[in-house]
């Protein structure tokens, strides 16, 4: 069976048996906080666990690398959809230990994507003439911390985002759960 076909089995079951009850919550984040993290999926439940956070209680955006690559690109959108409309009113980016993106080589990364019949040459150049970066674009970092306080320099020096919101940036080891405090906000 294909995975979306086991997701739906699984659905339709999950709706009949109405499981879906004890996640009610509101649009609006308990804790009127928004996360910035990583799409790593060692840390789809410990994240929250580790941080005493329930279903409703934040609004996750998850990420490569909890990195933010554009002041106005849609991750810097949803943060601030999350505090002008939704009633965030504090920012946190967390990236981990041991992240994919630690060391990711640009270079190597774009000739896999060559590699597979995927992407040709042409598609390349189309992309290189008309002004798009791909190697920047598609760079890792070398230290988790530093990823973090560029990430949260990227939150806290854009325009719009109101000056007295605080903007934290974490760390958090993905096989123990205990969280590093890189920028405190306040």
């Amino acid at each position: 069976m294909a995975v979306l076909d086991e997701i739906l089995a699984f659905n339709e079951q999950f709706v009949a048996n109405k499981e879906y009850e004890k996640y009610t919550t509101t649009k609006f984040p308990e804790k009127k906080l928004v996360i910035i993290s990583c799409m790593d999926t060692r840390l789809t439940e410990l994240l929250p666990q580790a941080m005493n956070v329930k279903n409703g209680d934040v609004k996750i955006i998850k990420t490569a690398g909890a990195i933010i690559s554009h002041p106005f690109g849609s991750v810097m959108r949803s943060i601030l959809v999350a505090i002008y409309a939704l009633k965030a009113t504090e920012v946190c980016v967390i990236g981990h230990y041991d992240c994919g993106m630690a060391g990711l080589d640009s270079e190597a990364f774009i000739q896999t994507m060559k590699e597979t019949g995927d992407i040709s040459d042409d598609t390349l150049n189309t992309l290189k003439y008309s002004g798009m970066d791909l190697n920047n674009w598609l760079k890792g970092f070398n230290r988790v911390e530093d990823a973090v306080v560029d990430s949260v320099n990227m939150v806290k020096q854009h325009p719009l985002l109101p000056k007295h919101v605080p903007v934290h940036g974490l760390a958090i080891d993905p096989a123990t759960g205990k969280l590093d405090c890189i920028v405190n906000g306040y």
